[in-house]
């Protein structure tokens, strides 16, 4: 499917005032002004019979957080299910931050889904479709899992790509993610077909995820994914190598 049609899709099935499919995957953000840099901390202990990587809530702001919900260094992940960017920086990262950063109480990692086209929507809607504490462990294996969507898609033929845009509104999330092969992937994690159907089929849901897009782009200047935010501050889009420095900076060492 060509991203004009993505952008057409999400633009009919969520009303906000939001571009859907102008950002990009992996484009560079300019940092937002403000000191990410500071003393080095102490690692913090987690309650007794408790792991800070294990500690999982969803927060205000739509996103999900893993780790110390006080922790000193505060790292926000605006990430797209889609982006290829998003998927190497997870396959680079996952096991440090989480054993390395999170564990270690100083550090909280919370993932914002950021809408870059319609493959986002029915993705993000499936992905929060089971517990909290799933969220970001299947958000990681969709990542690994994604060049397969990518052939799918590819595979699709352009009857059947026509036959989603003449759907009504509320059956074309759930024809993507089947042509995509998401309701088939989820399924096989836990997230039963009635269930994912229910989930596509959330509209407030749906809206809620360009809502959250939106917010990004005006509060953090979002622009690509992946970007990221440190203690409130833009520090951009970048590889694990690059974002580990910043940690340490920010006192993470």
């Amino acid at each position: 499917m060509t991203r004009t049609r993505f952008r057409t899709i999400a633009l009919g099935l969520v009303v906000a005032p939001l571009a859907l499919g102008l950002a990009a995957c992996g484009k560079k953000d300019e940092p937002t002004a403000g000191a990410t840099s500071g003393a080095p901390i102490a690692k913090i202990a987690a309650p007794a019979g408790k792991s800070w990587a294990d500690t999982i809530e969803k927060t205000a702001e739509g996103g999900y957080r893993m780790g110390n919900p006080n922790a000193p260094i505060k790292l926000v992940e605006y990430g797209a299910l889609s982006c290829s960017h998003c998927a190497l920086f997870a396959q680079q990262s996952f096991e440090p931050l989480r054993d390395d950063y999170v564990a270690s109480g100083r550090v909280s990692y919370e993932l914002r889904y950021f809408m870059l086209n319609a493959l986002d929507i029915p993705a993000s809607l499936l992905a929060e479709c089971g517990s909290t504490e799933a969220v970001i462990p299947l958000s990681e294996q969709f990542w690994a899992w994604q060049p397969k969507m990518f052939e799918n898609m590819q595979a699709a033929s352009k009857e059947r790509l026509a036959q989603i845009d003449a759907l009504p509104k509320e059956k074309q999330l759930a024809a993507i993610s089947e042509v995509a092969g998401m309701t088939d992937f989820f399924a096989s994690r836990g997230i039963a077909r009635d269930q994912a159907a229910a989930c596509l089929a959330d509209t407030t849901k749906a809206k809620a995820l360009a809502d959250q897009t939106q917010k990004a782009s005006e509060q953090f200047n979002v622009t690509g994914t992946p970007t990221f935010i440190i203690n409130g501050n833009n520090v951009g889009s970048m590889e694990w190598d690059k974002l580990e420095p910043k940690l340490k900076e920010a006192g993470a060492r």
